[in-house]
């Protein structure tokens, strides 16, 4: 990663899941801090200079989706949410607000730590100009809009263009229906999912290598999608 050790954030008032979590983590070469409730995780985060925060929704003193909505007025370090709240509208709900990604109780180590890589490159890419993407047999070059699968040039409708992109800038992430709708026409009002899911079986034609099964574009049941990148659990 660089030279200096990552620090990450750990807020969850489960002693079992931070006893855990910590040294794991320390293993991987983090820095940890952690914090039992909100108040104390935000009062962290702002005297600690955390790159990354591992957040429980379920805290004693504060939901933790109000949590991601404070901390995403002034920063945007990468958030994964760890919770035992199962329901979609949960996960929706901080994703939308800011999330990177949701993870559930119980959760794999192994997964975790794969979701926490996969979220701190993508903000360290986002610091760096880029000209395009390659990952696995997808290429895309920005400039020229143009993309290739397996050597192959692909035929993309501008709308589908912009889908690929949205995916692509954010791999490895959960998107949203909404956040995908906001990114492709523009409008975070707009509610039309059927009109994603037919926009992303028409992208799956043409870079999956059997679209039935694909292996670029993974759906999240009931919340969006999430661009497969080599991290991913």
């Amino acid at each position: 990663m660089t030279d200096t050790p990552l620090r990450v954030l750990v807020v969850d008032d489960e002693i079992d899941i931070t006893g855990a979590l910590q040294p794991s983590l320390e293993a991987e070469g983090y820095v940890v801090v952690s914090a039992p409730d909100a108040t104390q995780g935000i009062a962290l985060l702002q005297s600690s200079a955390p790159d990354a925060m591992i957040l429980d929704l379920g805290l004693p003193d504060l939901d933790g989706k109000e949590v991601i909505r404070r901390v995403r007025e002034w920063s945007d370090l990468p958030i994964i949410v760890l919770s035992a709240r199962h329901m979609e509208e949960e996960k929706i709900a901080a994703l939308d607000l800011g999330a990177n990604d949701y993870i559930n109780k119980p959760f794999a180590i192994g997964e975790l730590l794969a979701r926490l890589r996969v979220a701190l490159r993508l903000r360290q890419s986002r610091d760096k100009p880029a000209t395009g993407f390659q990952g696995g047999d997808l290429a895309i070059d920005y400039p020229s809009r143009s993309v290739t699968v397996r050597g192959q040039d692909v035929k993309l409708t501008p709308k589908e263009y912009d889908l690929l992109r949205a995916l692509v800038q954010h791999a490895g992430q959960v998107l949203t229906h909404n956040q995908l709708l906001a990114f492709v026409w523009g409008s975070a009002d707009m509610r039309d999912s059927q009109t994603l899911r037919v926009m992303v079986a028409q992208l799956r034609q043409k870079i999956e290598a059997s679209p039935r099964t694909p292996k670029l574009i993974l759906t999240e049941p009931g919340v969006g999608y999430r661009l497969k990148v080599e991290d991913d659990s």
